[in-house]
């Protein structure tokens, strides 16, 4: 049955159009929203090439305008070196010898300049401008006022935000949360920057308190990998270090942009094709950073570049998991005509199960179902089936266009199984490489943060730390939204991170939020979430990545664990961006002080006062981490165990398991579009650092929908006409007003916008099989003229 569309009154406002779940007025006034006003918006031809001498420009601008020549140039010589700082972008390896002068990417310095600002908020800024002021401004402009430099309080019924000293917010944060009926109604989350350490104590307050509500992060990103390769190989993480890549055959980028997510990623895809691996990119869009590459550190290639994806495959979106399902019919033909030549039996019937279930589940599927889900035709799935049952040697790498659908898990699942039929996993160059977005998102679910913890990780801590941990599972994300949403949860505290803005259905999420007795970030600059808070809300400034700490007069440093399993030694060297800055690890040590009071039996300060204590604890409890203090002073630090790497499949039956899985076509309704959110070039995560997506062609505006020319054309809309975008749920209906429209090359019937001025679009209730990720790149929309919006600007036509 169709769902009915119910036209909104032109001009009615955003936070009225959000389906059955109408988000009250915010008693202070501020929007949870993007502002929708027009910015001028310019298009050049969608780049070709990633890196070279505009990355070199970028990257040199960002630094040295923030921080200052000195400061600047200082920043990005100590960015990922073994005496330095950690990226606190996104989490791809270091090399495990000699690292470059320049160890760092574009988008690192445009992180490490956000960081090293010489621009400061304090006190006065606060009185000057009210939290409905401040909601009325852009991402981008909250982001470039500068560092927080001190605690700040917004009181039940207050309008600006004043200070308070540490003691007093300590003391506010400890009430409350013992006022609580159980500590099952506070929230406890995370962000992926957190150190280890901080991590670590975090979540022995959150259990020592008694309750594992513990969402992070990893909930909206990478939950769906966690999920399809636990259940498969036994491990929740990618198997592969950065050596195999200079060993691979083939190396699959499905779903990623690495040119604008993880730009360190093309120098590695750079070195194995020069050695002759084959690359083949799957992926809606043709992103220049699939597609060629010049290395800013060889000016030689400029005039030329690196050539990457020897094969691209420009998959509808969501058709990953069909087109997988393709090619796996088409070895298993290859192999019943010619044995031996496209199915590695000896490693299917030693080291793995499930292969006659999966088998069987392709038998049901036919290739004509495959195609038209995947848009891509027989030819092209059997020439991917040729080149994969041709090598033995193959890396498969996904990010977030694989994670954030309804069926990702499955469609994960697919990867792996079509990986085992080839025995491509547990030997060199070879296996499975999640590529994590954010730099210890990895790390601080190493340390416990996650709402579903396993027992024999709670026993460990409860014999380390003398508590009794509760075992009942916590609440993930999208679980904690719903229970503020509905007053179960009353407090809610983010070590890190912008949640409003992260999180999908913006509305229901800011009336969450809005509902809660106190909100608290631990923030190292202004954002969204500070403005949509509960009652009362707590801004808690922290060090930051880049910056000396030094407790009890000693000098620490932090650690972090990348997308393959390295940890390793993170030490700042500026001086902190104000002097009542603490550390994050000093905070979470005395609010659980101020909490549980003497009765606790974790010495706190004392285990904040001196790093290493921390780590000790850490070695306790968590498997690999043995001498860890010796091992993480080491240059480059240490492997965490991998069982898959080494062959060995941590299941309960030992081998890895091959899964069977149905896809469904996407059923959309006349004029209806599936759409997809991603990052523009200038942004990490909810940071917008400017408003240039680069390889893109696109400056200016974020507020764009990209779709495909012929789509346009069938719905009567002209390039560079303002839209509203409507999306379809469950007979619900959301809006995004005032968004232009961009011709551009992708598959008909889909559309791609930026987050997170859509996540208003996603509904709360539609998230991933299995994981409970957010579906935010598959997101059921349509589009209608903006009333009274101006005509069409034919200029962005051009260059698609």
């Amino acid at each position: 049955m169709a769902e009915q569309f119910v036209p909104l009154p032109a001009g009615e406002p955003a936070a009225a159009t959000t389906g059955s779940h109408p988000s009250p007025v915010d008693p202070r006034g501020a929007r949870a929203q993007p502002p929708e006003d027009p910015v001028p918006l310019t298009r050049s031809a969608p780049k070709q090439v990633a890196g070279g001498l505009p990355a070199i420009l970028s990257a040199t601008r960002f630094a040295l305008g923030s921080a200052g020549f000195v400061k600047g140039t200082r920043l990005l010589l100590q960015l990922n070196q073994t005496n330095g700082f950690d990226c606190p972008g996104c989490a791809w390896p270091d090399p495990d010898g000699h690292r470059s002068v320049a160890e760092f990417c574009e988008n690192g310095a445009k992180a490490v300049a956000e960081e090293g600002t010489t621009k400061r908020i304090g006190p006065d800024f606060f009185a000057r401008h009210s939290v409905a002021e401040l909601s009325l401004r852009s991402d981008y402009w909250l982001g470039q006022q500068g560092r927080l430099t001190g605690p700040m309080v917004l009181r039940p019924g207050a309008t600006h935000y004043q200070p308070i000293t540490w003691e007093d917010a300590f003391a506010l944060l400890g009430r409350e949360l013992r006022a609580l009926s159980s500590p099952d109604e506070a929230v406890f989350y995370t962000s992926g920057r957190t150190s280890n350490e901080a991590a670590f104590l975090y979540q022995l307050f959150a259990r020592e308190l008694g309750t594992n509500n513990l969402p992070d992060c990893s909930n909206m990103c990478h939950e769906s990998s966690g999920a399809a390769l636990g259940r498969t190989l036994g491990i929740g993480k990618g198997t592969v270090t950065l050596e195999d890549f200079d060993r691979a055959e083939v190396i699959l980028v499905l779903g990623q942009n690495p040119g604008t997510n993880h730009p360190r990623m093309l120098t590695a895809l750079q070195s194995a094709r020069r050695r002759g691996a084959r690359i083949v990119a799957i992926n809606p869009l043709r992103e220049a950073g699939l597609l060629k590459f010049q290395h800013p550190q060889e000016p030689w290639t400029f005039l030329g570049g690196t050539e990457l994806a020897t094969h691209f495959y420009q998959v509808k979106i969501n058709g990953d998991g069909a087109l997988l399902q393709g090619v796996g019919k088409l070895l298993l033909e290859r192999e019943a005509k010619a044995p031996g030549s496209a199915i590695d039996a000896a490693f299917v019937a030693a080291r793995t199960e499930g292969f006659a279930e999966w088998k069987r589940g392709l038998d049901a599927v036919t290739l004509e179902e495959c195609e038209a889900q995947s848009g891509i035709g027989r030819a092209q799935l059997d020439e991917l089936a040729g080149l994969l049952a041709g090598s033995t040697r193959i890396i498969a790498c996904w990010a977030m266009g694989l994670t954030q659908h309804k069926n990702s898990v499955a469609t994960i699942e697919e990867v792996v199984n079509v990986l085992l039929a080839r025995g491509a996993i547990g030997k060199p160059g070879a296996g499975v490489c999640p590529v994590r977005g954010h730099s210890n998102v990895q790390g601080d679910r190493t340390m416990g943060i996650y709402e579903k913890p396993q027992p024999a990780f709670l026993d460990a801590l409860d014999r380390a730390c003398g508590i009794k941990a509760p075992r009942a599972y916590g609440k993930d994300v999208v679980e904690s939204i719903r229970g503020l949403h509905d007053g179960t949860q009353k407090v809610f505290l983010a070590m890190g991170g912008n949640f409003l803005s992260a999180t999908p259905d913006t509305e229901y999420t800011a009336a969450a939020l809005r509902r809660a007795r106190l909100t608290a970030h631990v923030s190292t600059k202004l954002n969204r979430s500070h403005l949509v808070c509960g009652e009362a809300a707590l801004i808690l400034p922290c060090l930051g990545r880049t910056e000396r700490d030094v407790q009890a007069g000693r000098e620490q440093f932090v650690t972090t664990e990348n997308s393959m399993g390295v940890v390793q030694r993170s030490r700042g060297t500026f001086e902190p961006a104000g002097p009542d800055l603490l550390s994050e690890p000093q905070i979470v040590a005395r609010l659980a002080q101020a909490t549980l009071g003497d009765q606790s039996p974790t010495r706190w300060q004392w285990l904040a006062d001196d790093y290493p204590r921390i780590r000790a604890l850490i070695e306790q409890v968590v498997p690999g981490f043995e001498r860890y203090e010796e091992r993480v002073r080491a240059p480059g630090g240490f492997y965490l165990p991998n069982g898959p790497r080494a062959g060995v499949f941590e299941t309960g039956s030992g081998k890895a398991r091959f899964t069977a899985s149905r896809f469904e076509a996407q059923r959309l309704e006349p004029g209806q579009l599936l759409m997809m959110t991603v990052r523009s070039h200038d942004q990490y995560n909810t940071t917008i650092y400017g408003l240039e997506d680069r390889y893109r062609g696109l400056s200016g505006d974020r507020r764009v929908v990209l779709l495909n020319p012929e789509d346009l054309r069938e719905r009567g809309l002209a390039p560079g006409q303002v839209v509203d975008l409507f999306s379809h749920f469950r007979g619900e209906v959301r809006v995004a007003r005032r968004f232009v429209t961009v011709p551009y090359d992708l598959p008909r019937g889909g559309a791609c916008t930026y987050y997170p001025e859509t996540n208003v679009l996603v509904p709360i209730d539609s998230t991933a099989d299995k994981s409970g990720t957010p579906t935010s790149k598959s997101v059921v929309i349509s589009i209608r003229p903006a009333p009274g919006a101006p005509a069409a600007d034919p200029s962005l036509a051009a260059g698609h």
